[in-house]
C-alpha cells in the first residue's frame, strides 16, 4: 500500500474506502512503529484540534493522524491541513506525522482536495462497485494486488454471486489465494469453493440448462435442494439468465439499445452467443414455467421441486413443447 506524508482516500464504496484507510494505517505503522495514532472528525474538529493532533509529545515524538469526513472541514481547518501538506512535502524526510484523510467524494470539499493535491498529497481513488463491470474489475485487481491472476469467467462468477457484498467479495479473493495455488484461478475452482452458496448452485444449474445438459442440471438442482438450498434461489438464477437472453434478443431485433439493457458488455456478449435456436414463444414458455415454480414455492398448491425440474427441461429444450 502506497503511503506518503499526506494521503486522501477519495470516494467509492464505503467498505473498500474503510479497508483502504486500514491498509494505509498499517503501512504507516510499519514505517513509524513508535507513532501515536490520533483520530479527528472534520465535522466538528477545529484548526486547534488538528494542530494538537499533528504535534509530537513527550511520549510519542511522531503521530499518525486519521481525519474522517474531510469534505466537512471548515475553512480554518482546511487552511491548516493545506499548510501542513505544503510543509510535509517541502521536506518529506523530516515529516513527523503521516496524515490519512477520508473524503466521501462529490463536489463538497473538492476545493480542499485540489489544494492538498497541488501541495503534493497522494489521492487514492476508491472504486464504486455499483455497476457489474466495476465489480468484475475489482476482483481482477484484487487478485493482482495479491500477486495472482484469475480467469475472467471466474471473476465474473465471483462478482455475480458476491458483488453486492464488497466485504465478503474482498475476503473471498484473499481466501481463494490462500487456499489454492491455481494461477490463474479457474472458474471450476471458484465453483468448487463456493459450492455451498445457493446463488452459485443456481447459476451452475442455469448454465447447464441453457447448454442443453438437462440431466446434469436436474441432478445438481435436486442435490442442492436435498442439502437445504431453497428452490427460490435456483429459480432466481434461472430467471436472471432468461432475462439476459430476452434483453439480448431485443437488442438483436433493434427494440432496445445495448445501453438500455443495463448489462455489462461481457454479459451481453455471452447472452447473444446463447441465442441460437431460441424463439420468442419459446422464451415465453420458459418464463411461464418459472412463474409456476415461483407460485409453487410461495404456496401449498404444488410441488416446487417437480415444477423446477419441468422448468429446467423447458429451458434445456429452448421452450419447445415437451412430450
Amino acid at each position: 500500500m502506497r503511503i506518503t506524508p499526506v494521503n486522501i482516500v477519495y470516494g467509492g464504496d464505503e467498505f473498500l474506502a474503510s479497508q483502504t484507510v486500514r491498509d494505509m494505517r498499517q503501512s504507516a505503522r510499519s514505517a513509524m512503529p513508535d507513532a501515536e495514532i490520533a483520530q479527528l472528525d472534520a465535522k466538528d474538529a477545529s484548526a486547534a484540534d488538528f494542530l494538537q493532533a499533528i504535534s509530537p509529545t513527550l511520549l510519542a515524538p511522531r503521530t499518525i493522524v486519521l481525519v474522517s469526513n474531510l469534505q466537512d472541514a471548515d475553512p480554518a481547518l482546511a487552511d491548516r491541513i493545506v499548510d501542513y501538506t505544503k510543509r510535509a512535502f517541502a521536506d518529506p524526510e523530516a515529516a513527523e506525522c503521516i496524515l490519512i484523510c477520508r473524503h466521501e467524494g462529490g463536489q463538497k470539499g473538492k476545493g480542499l482536495v485540489d489544494r492538498m493535491r497541488k501541495a503534493g498529497a497522494y489521492r487514492c481513488e476508491v472504486p464504486d462497485l455499483k455497476k457489474p463491470q466495476a465489480r468484475v474489475n475489482f476482483v481482477v485487481q484484487r487478485f493482482e494486488s495479491l500477486g495472482r491472476r484469475i480467469d475472467i469467467r471466474a471473476a465474473q462468477q465471483l462478482a455475480a454471486v458476491m458483488g453486492r457484498y464488497p466485504g465478503e467479495l474482498y475476503a473471498m479473493c484473499e481466501q481463494l489465494c490462500s487456499d489454492f495455488d491455481d494461477d490463474p484461478m479457474s472458474l471450476e475452482r471458484v465453483n468448487e469453493y463456493m459450492t455451498g452458496d445457493p446463488q452459485t448452485t443456481g447459476f451452475e444449474v442455469a448454465d447447464l440448462a441453457l447448454a442443453g445438459n438437462v440431466p446434469l442440471a436436474i441432478v445438481k438442482m435436486r442435490s442442492a435442494v436435498e442439502q437445504g438450498t431453497d428452490p427460490l434461489a435456483i429459480v432466481g438464477a434461472l430467471a436472471m439468465k432468461m432475462r439476459a437472453l430476452a434483453k439480448a434478443a431485443a437488442v438483436n431485433s433493434g427494440s432496445i439499445t445495448e445501453a438500455e439493457t443495463g448489462m455489462p458488455d461481457w454479459q451481453l456478449r455471452r447472452a447473444r452467443g446463447q441465442l441460437r435456436g431460441w424463439t420468442g414463444p419459446g422464451m415465453s414458455t420458459c418464463f411461464e414455467a418459472l412463474a409456476v415454480v415461483d407460485q409453487a414455492c410461495k404456496s401449498n398448491g404444488g410441488d416446487p421441486v417437480y415444477s423446477l425440474e419441468r422448468a429446467i427441461e423447458y429451458i434445456g429444450a429452448k421452450g419447445r413443447v415437451l412430450a
